[in-house]
């Protein structure tokens, strides 16, 4: 069925805005990353736009060999590795408990998975409890909380009710157990949501910043987010993370120096998000169909 002009002319609009919105969150990104490559002469005179001026690496060698940006780069991948990993083995699990008719309450428990998602109790709450928990300054702070995302919880599920009722009879038939079934048929075939809720847990986890804030005291175990930010926050603040003195900034600007962090801060994401990328949309759609 061939196009009329008008479809054709709302097609190319919508193009063209989706292109403009491409284009404004690739700019910033752009310019933080050139910035970071650049003179300090020309990112203090305003040359710098799109493409490094003067290329030169000073602010990466003092943040890898004079600021804790090694370290906290460390606790930042050991935060995202243990949690992604324990938020989508718990997250698998109960979602396919619920998407079993035979699980009893499961509507119940369904029902109160999506009321945590309208309702909370606060965040001063929410601090005791983690308290009366003894998990101040540990990371399961940042881990238990998350364990079961509602949102991630009600995907999973549609999608594995989604999966034709004759697989799973066929292999009941076969003798194959509930722990079989879901390791060797149903995470097979939900390869597209499991790696989008993976990649939902990940950037969280990664980009976690308030309940690090609240709930980690000891700087040892601070992970990048918070590294960046007190690096951005002040130039006092800067010289102090990165342990340098007034005058070592004469010939580096600290521009360059806080660009580079949030390059090294993006880029583990960045890098990983294409590769998870053509199970994301899928994931996302097919896993909305039902329920």
């Amino acid at each position: 069925m061939r196009e009329n002009t008008a479809g054709k002319w709302f097609h190319a609009s919508v193009h063209a805005i989706l292109l403009l919105a491409a284009v404004s969150c690739l700019i910033p990104l752009i310019n933080i990353i050139a910035v970071s490559f650049s003179d300090s002469a020309a990112i203090d005179s305003g040359f710098v736009w799109l493409w490094p001026i003067h290329f030169n690496l000073e602010a990466y060698k003092t943040l890898f060999i004079g600021s804790r940006v090694i370290p906290s780069f460390m606790n930042s991948l050991y935060i995202t590795v243990i949690g992604t990993g324990l938020s989508l083995l718990c997250t698998t699990l109960a979602a396919y408990a619920l998407s079993r008719k035979y699980c009893y309450g499961r509507k119940f428990m369904t029902l109160a998975m999506v009321f945590t998602m309208m309702f909370s109790g606060g965040l001063i709450p929410f601090f005791l409890l983690i308290k009366s928990f003894g998990l101040i300054n540990t990371y399961w702070s940042l881990w238990l909380p998350g364990l079961v995302g509602a949102y991630n919880l009600l995907l999973m599920r549609s999608y594995f009710e989604g999966i034709p009722a004759e697989i799973e009879e066929s292999a009941r038939i076969d003798g194959c157990g509930e722990w079989r079934l879901l390791v060797q048929i149903f995470l097979p075939l939900s390869m597209p949501v499991v790696a989008t809720i993976c990649l939902f847990l990940a950037v969280g986890y990664w980009n976690s910043f308030l309940n690090v804030l609240i709930f980690i005291n000891d700087a040892e175990k601070m992970n990048l987010t918070v590294f960046v930010q007190q690096m951005v926050q002040s130039q006092s603040m800067l010289i102090q993370t990165i342990a340098l003195q007034p005058e070592d900034l004469e010939n580096m600007s600290p521009e360059a120096v806080k660009a580079g962090g949030i390059v090294i801060m993006t880029l583990p994401m960045l890098i990983v998000y294409p590769l998870l990328q053509k199970y994301f949309v899928k994931g996302v759609m097919l896993g909305a169909i039902k329920g």
